[in-house]
């Protein structure tokens, strides 16, 4: 237990681009590691970059096919070991379910490893969070998400995002955009509270700069509404003002807006455009149908009403931009309702953060080689409801 309060400490008095550089040397100390590295899952979630320097000494390692892979894809520590005897540990980085990365660390035996697993899983988990204050001075962890560089445009939707995962008692919650290097206007956004969890699912208009600055503009907008307690219908009512004093009804913004009450798994909705829910509920998919409103900022001073439906324990929610049914096969065939829904059953036993990437791989199998004309964006719920008792 000494060795793990001296690691919690180093890592919350470290300088914020020392992070690595601290948690290698505690580890080494307290718990006879010879190598330690840190990886950070890149934009595409397809490999995980190393941190160890910049620029990188260290090849990246597929998210797919590794053992460092198989301890991000499942939230588990992962023990991989050598023919030599020594072993490696695998720790997932991640903070309330948001998947950050991978810590491996490498020890003298299976017999270590095994022994200290508990402790470094935890000391992986306060390494998480130690990385998300410390984004805030320094760009070194988010320069090694990176594989290529970023647009300016998704530069602005990626630091305009909550996370891509979040994880509760009473939910699992996964979103992933694509182009995940040149996304223009898609975007979602959430908040919780003890009651409640709101959900919005955005389908910007037109494409790079103006796209971005539309939807920072109404995500904004919306926020300062919510957070100043309003329901979503004024949310969306104040969005649109905002946009339309802007724009004059030159561009609008799409975008579907939830709030779950957490106990009742009752849900408000207001659907102001084009981005669509299915759900999975026992096996059969089925569209929620809802009565379509006006998008934000199409004109002056729009009201919106709330729909409610029900969510069950168990059930999926899935919700896509029109970057995902719409797009075209190089044949011209249209991704369409089927293609989706034979998508979504078949990544039914995958975890919810894992079900936009596998979604959109398919899209992208459909798409073929041709340049994605539009943003896709995919995310996906399950609901378990509130445990008794809570």
């Amino acid at each position: 237990m000494k060795r793990f309060v001296a690691a919690v400490r180093a890592l919350r008095t470290a300088a914020p681009h020392e992070l690595l550089d601290t948690v290698r040397r505690v580890l080494v100390e307290q718990y006879a590691a010879d190598t330690v590295e840190l990886f950070m899952a890149d934009y595409g979630l397809t490999v995980l970059q190393p941190v160890s320097a910049l620029p990188h000494t260290l090849e990246p390692v597929s998210v797919h096919n590794s053992p460092q892979g198989r301890a991000f894809g499942s939230q588990e520590c992962h023990l991989e070991t050598g023919r030599d005897g020594r072993a490696c540990l695998h720790l997932p980085v991640s903070v309330r379910g948001d998947r950050l990365g991978v810590l491996s660390v490498g020890l003298p035996g299976s017999d270590e490893a095994r022994l200290h697993e508990a402790e470094l899983c935890e000391i992986a988990e306060v390494l998480g969070h130690e990385v998300l204050v410390a984004e805030r001075d320094t760009d070194l962890y988010l320069q090694a998400r990176r594989k290529s560089r970023l647009t300016l445009a998704a530069e602005m939707q990626w630091q305009l995002l909550p996370g891509r995962s979040c994880t509760r008692p009473e939910y699992d919650l996964g979103a992933q955009l694509e182009p995940a290097y040149a996304v223009h206007g898609d975007n979602f956004d959430w908040s919780v509270t003890s009651d409640n969890l709101m959900l919005y699912v955005t389908n910007g208009m037109g494409e790079g700069i103006e796209a971005s600055l539309l939807t920072n503009l109404a995500i904004n907008a919306l926020r300062n509404a919510r957070r100043a307690g309003l329901p979503i219908a004024d949310q969306a009512a104040l969005a649109d003002q905002a946009v339309y004093a802007h724009y004059r009804g030159r561009c609008h913004l799409s975008v579907l807006m939830f709030d779950f009450d957490l106990s009742t798994g009752r849900v408000s909705v207001v659907d102001a455009g084009s981005p669509r829910v299915l759900r999975l509920r026992g096996g059969a998919l089925e569209h929620i149908v809802l009565d379509a409103q006006l998008p934000l900022g199409m004109f002056e001073e729009t009201d919106y009403v709330t729909q409610e439906f029900q969510v069950e324990p168990g059930d999926r929610l899935v919700f896509v931009s029109d970057g995902v049914h719409a797009v075209a096969s190089p044949h011209g065939e249209a991704y369409g309702d089927t293609a989706l829904a034979r998508a979504i059953q078949s990544t039914r036993l995958l975890p919810a953060p894992e079900v936009p990437r596998s979604i959109l791989r398919e899209l992208t199998g459909h798409r073929g080689d041709a340049m994605p004309d539009d943003d896709a964006l995919v995310v996906c719920l399950d609901w378990r409801g509130r445990p008794a008792g809570s």
